[in-house]
This record gives structure tokens, C-alpha cells and sequence, in this order.
């Protein structure tokens, strides 16, 4: 959009918010955020394949020749533990064929461990740090640049101002006085370079807007900030009982499992101080009944039966007085399923599926779900690429507009007008995003103090950001 074509607006009687604000605060908002939308509409394309890579990645330790019948589950475990001294088992994930490795997870601390092993000899295939997966590098590079929680602040602020970028984008797109759906629905393509930018630039912008605004929305439970904001709702709503099923921020993820770690070490420590008191136990006999992974043995089959969706994984105690888990981890969140098992049995004492988890819970899975793009299948996946490929091309041509027409010595943003109103309907929605993402209120308040207390009072810098028009020449 620019002036030429920009609808006329009298600062007395202009409308809420008046036109050139709107255009104003879209093209700063553009400025800063353009980087981090072209950063994320990349790797998240790629998350979106996750399965699909990851089947790829693995397809040595899928297809193995079995050599034998496989040995127990707790051998697998133990052959794992081997391997990785001072570690303790996280979860024994299930084979999905007989052709398959098992895998097995190990927790040290904060560092989680996954081994590969054959099932019939106990061969251990490959050890690999779970964060140096591909797709876990790629899933925090995704939403936390490798920065930790910094990082995950910094994308959660571009995401907020990203979707303030795309509403006020629709705001100017939206026709006014137009005479046909050229330019509105589909770009014109005939009338000079400068048109066919603009039109691709709105144009694209209203087939996808409503689709990334979705996709930023239902990516925010993994910021740091407001993620700990849904937590505290959770809280609230009564949803605190039941355990969350998403990490926020970094220190979130790495707390969560130093807690597993002692929780599970607390509870070995428990078992083995109860065998080593029971009177009249042989050496022997106390080795073998202090083996507390042989409950799998009796689990896997009873959790192989269920055919959960993959992956599925069983968990000994991560507490104290706590019991043996399993759930389903597939991407497709409304599909998974939390029970919890008889560890002298192998029954399944306790199911939660999907739709008995708490309301607010119901609504978060689900929103994640069409972020990884697993909610339904490859078309959520092709939905999801459309997407990214529309905000890298509202990117792209709007630094292509910009470059063009940028002015020398200036940054070239919109004129602003020299009587501003600002309309009742502005702040009920300034105000109302502002309470939906604290962050954006926090920032916005940081920004319109820094621009009166600073930049406008630095007449170069102002000029240059276009926060103060050139006085105009006396005769």
C-alpha cells in the first residue's frame, strides 16, 4: 500500500483506528518481526514432517534380520543400562514390528539417553542424546532459537507482534471502494510491477492470515511467558490435578525431568532398602528380586495387546510410592492414552483417554496437534506448508516494496498524520490483545515509552524511524 493509493483521511473526523496508523504501526510491526516469520515458517515446514523424517532417520534400526527369539524387555533394559553407566530408565519404548530395535530411554539428570538394541542378542546398536536428535534440534531451534528460555522469549514476542502484523494487515487490505475482486481475491497481474508486488503481498495475506494466526495462537503454550500464564489458568480452572502434557520454555523441560530422575532414583533407593531388610534372604536371592525393571515383562504383552497409537512407551516409578506408567505418544494428540499399570500383574489399573483429560487440556492438544501438523494427517501437513509459503511470500515482497520506493536517509515509513485521535474501539482491542498476551502489553508499554522519553527527543534518529516530520522550510 502506499500513498498515493492510500484513502483519504481527515484527522478530525477520521475513523477508529484511522487508516494511517494502522499503516504506520503494520509497517514497523513488518520490520521487526519479517526475520523471525521467515525463521519460523522455515523450520517449522520442516517440523511439520516429523514422522515422516524420523522413519527416515531410523530405517537402519527397523529393518533388522532377527537372529533368535527376543529376550525379555528387561534384559533389553538392562543391556541399555550397560551401556550408559549411572543412568536409569526413563521408558522402554514398544518394538512397532519384530523387525524393530528396541529403544530405550535413560535418564542422567537433566541429560536424557536413547539406545538402540537388538532384541535377540542384546546388541547395542547406537546411543544418541535425545536433544541431538535431528528433529529435537530442529523443534528448539523452531521455538527457542537454541537460546533456552531467552530464546523462547524472543520468538513468543515476535510471534504476539506477528499477530498484531496480520490483523492490521486484513485492517488495509480490506476493500474500500473497490470496484471488483481483483486485487481483493486474486493479484492483478497486468498492471505494472509495482501493482503485481502489492497484490501478491495483500493478496496472500488474506488467504493465509487466518490460518498462521491459528498457528501462532496454538504455539504458545511452549513459550516460556505464556505458557506459565496457561499454566496459571490451568490452576485455576481446576485442570492442576492432571498432569500437562507440554513443557514451557526450556528450564521447564530440563526442571521436569531432574525431577523424574530423583523421583526414579528416591524409589529405587526405596525398593532396595525394603529387600536388603527382608530376614533370611540369600545373596542370591536378593540380586534377583531387586531387579526392578522385571515388571516389563509382564507389562509389554498386556500394553502390546492394547495397539495404542505409536509411539508407546512404559515408565517405571518417577516418585516416591508412585507406580508403573505407560501412554501413547503419537502426534495426533486427540488419540493418545495415559494408563496406569500393576506392576505384579502387568494389568492396566487406570485409562485415560484423550476426551477424559480436562477441557482445557482438550483444547491445547488439539491446537498443537494442527501445529505439528498431525491432527489429520497429510492434508493438515499440505495445509500447514500453504501457509509457511504464504508468509515467506508476504515477506519477501515486502522487502521487495520496500526496497523499491525506500527513500534516501530515511527508513521510509508511512507518514503519520499531525492530529492523531485514538478511537475507543483502538484500545478495547489494544487492551484486550494486551490481556490475551501480556508479553505484547509488557512490550507495547516498553515501546511507546522508549519512543516519547528517547527516540523522538533525538531529532536525526526520529527523522529516520519517521516519528517526526522535516519542519518545513521558511521563506
Amino acid at each position: 500500500m502506499t500513498a498515493a493509493n492510500a484513502p483519504a483521511t481527515d484527522p478530525a473526523r477520521s475513523p477508529w483506528p484511522d487508516y494511517r496508523t494502522v499503516w504506520r504501526w503494520h509497517f514497523y510491526v513488518g520490520v521487526l518481526c519479517i526475520p523471525f516469520v521467515l525463521w519460523l515458517a522455515t523450520t517449522g515446514s520442516i517440523y511439520l514432517f516429523k514422522p515422516q523424517i524420523e522413519a527416515w532417520l531410523e530405517r537402519p534400526y527397523d529393518h533388522l534380520a532377527p537372529r533368535g527369539p527376543p529376550r525379555s524387555p528387561s534384559a533389553q533394559v538392562h543391556a541399555a543400562l550397560d551401556a550408559v553407566p549411572d543412568a536409569t530408565l526413563r521408558a522402554y519404548e514398544l518394538p512397532e514390528t519384530a523387525s524393530s530395535a528396541a529403544r530405550v530411554i535413560l535418564s542422567k539428570g537433566a541429560d536424557q539417553v536413547r539406545v538402540y538394541v537388538r532384541p535377540d542378542d542384546l546388541r547395542v546398536l547406537k546411543v544418541l542424546h535425545e536433544d541431538d536428535r535431528f528433529m529435537r534440534v530442529i523443534f528448539r531451534l523452531h521455538g527457542e532459537l537454541l537460546l533456552g528460555d531467552r530464546g523462547s522469549n524472543l520468538v513468543e514476542l515476535a510471534a504476539c507482534w506477528a499477530i498484531v502484523m496480520l490483523i492490521t494487515g486484513l485492517f488495509l487490505w480490506w476493500p474500500r471502494g473497490a470496484s471488483g475482486l481483483a486485487g481483493v481475491v486474486w493479484p492483478r497481474l497486468s498492471g505494472g510491477s509495482r501493482q503485481v508486488w502489492r497484490d501478491l503481498h495483500a493478496v496472500t495475506g488474506f488467504w493465509v492470515s487466518l490460518f498462521a494466526i491459528l498457528l501462532l495462537l496454538s504455539g504458545l503454550p511452549w513459550a516460556k511467558n505464556w505458557g506459565g500464564y496457561l499454566k496459571e489458568v490451568r490452576r485455576l480452572a481446576g485442570a492442576a490435578a492432571a498432569s500437562q502434557d507440554w513443557t514451557n520454555g526450556r528450564s521447564s523441560e530440563l526442571a521436569a525431568r531432574r525431577a523424574f530422575d530423583a523421583g526414579a532414583r528416591a524409589a529405587m533407593d526405596d525398593e532396595h532398602a525394603g529387600h536388603v531388610t527382608m530376614p533370611g534372604m540369600s545373596m542370591a536371592g536378593m540380586e534377583m528380586s531387586i531387579d526392578r525393571y522385571a515388571p516389563l515383562d509382564r507389562m509389554v504383552p498386556t500394553i502390546a495387546a492394547l495397539r495404542l497409537p505409536p509411539p508407546v512407551s512404559i515408565s517405571p516409578p518417577g516418585r516416591r510410592h508412585g507406580g508403573w506408567t505407560a501412554k501413547s505418544d503419537t502426534p495426533n494428540r486427540p488419540q493418545r492414552v495415559d494408563l496406569e499399570l500393576d506392576a505384579t500383574t502387568g494389568a492396566v489399573t487406570r485409562r485415560v483417554d484423550f476426551s477424559q483429560r480436562p477441557w482445557i487440556d482438550q483444547v491445547v492438544g488439539t491446537g498443537v496437534a494442527a501445529h505439528e501438523g498431525q491432527l489429520f494427517g497429510p492434508l493438515n501437513q499440505a495445509l500447514g506448508v500453504f501457509t509457511a509459503l504464504g508468509l515467506v511470500t508476504m515477506a519477501v515482497s515486502a522487502i521487495v516494496m520496500w526496497w523499491r520506493r525506500r527513500p534516501e536517509g530515511a527508513l521510509g515509513a508511512p507518514p503519520g498524520l499531525a492530529e492523531r485521535r485514538v478511537g475507543a474501539g483502538l484500545v478495547i482491542v489494544t487492551v484486550l490483545l494486551a490481556i490475551y498476551l501480556p508479553l505484547l502489553g509488557v512490550s507495547l508499554i516498553a515501546i511507546l515509552a522508549l519512543e516519547w522519553l528517547v527516540l523522538r527527543r533525538i531529532p536525526p534518529l526520529a527523522a529516520w524511524l519517521g516519528l517526526r516530520q522535516p519542519n518545513p522550510t521558511r521563506s
